[in-house]
């Protein structure tokens, strides 16, 4: 069994998808917490890991691998035999579509702009940029609207078994479903909404939340 180190701190929407492919198959790993908010993930003996700061980084028997996307896929392969990539060519297709619009479209106005500025900035004693919330509520719309026009929804996202593309969207649904904007987002695309009402209550979900 490899030696397992997850870089990163534990609320990160990406940490959290790495770690559940870790808690769905008992996999045995660390996790190495990086403080974003006082800057760790710049500091040189981060970037050595990660050359452009972001968590997580994945370390395998002392190997550094980062990107979600290729984090993902490298575990669901090593430690899962290929258990959450559907053998359909297709639905394989469809799942990193999903994946591609949670990283291209979603996690911006989603995580960077309404958790941001709904969670985060008040919690530091700051005052919400409404105007950017306003601003950002349709696009994420938009983006669910596209997951839920390739997606099943019977009950996860393709099928009835569990993808990475589950993994890769529960922890963005999740901080959304804690804001004050969570109706206005997810009115649009009832299915989804169905679809977190049951995925959200995976074990290996509600772990990560821990």
């Amino acid at each position: 069994m490899p030696q397992i180190t997850v870089h990163g701190p534990a609320l990160s929407t990406y940490v959290r998808t790495t770690r559940m492919i870790l808690e769905e198959t008992n996999t045995p790993y660390e996790l190495k917490p990086v403080d974003i908010l006082s800057g760790e993930q710049n500091a040189p003996e981060y970037l050595a890991k990660h050359p452009f700061g972001k968590v997580p980084t994945l370390e395998v028997d002392g190997q550094y691998l980062y990107e979600t996307c290729a984090i993902a896929e490298y575990l669901d392969a090593a430690v899962n035999n290929g258990g959450f990539t559907p053998d359909d060519l297709m639905t394989q297709a469809r799942m990193r579509q999903i994946m591609a619009i949670v990283d291209s479209y979603l996690y911006g106005p989603a995580i960077s702009t309404i958790t941001i500025q709904r969670l985060i900035v008040p919690s530091q004693g700051g005052e919400t940029d409404t105007a950017a919330v306003e601003a950002a509520i349709p696009k994420v719309q938009t983006a669910l609207k596209a997951i839920e026009a390739i997606a099943t929804c019977s009950p996860y996202l393709l099928g009835d078994t569990v993808t990475l593309a589950d993994l890769y969207l529960l922890p963005v649904v999740f901080y959304l479903s804690n804001t004050p904007d969570w109706e206005a987002v997810i009115s649009e695309t009832p299915q989804l909404k169905t679809w977190w009402d049951t995925a959200s209550q995976l074990p290996s979900f509600r772990q990560v939340l821990k």
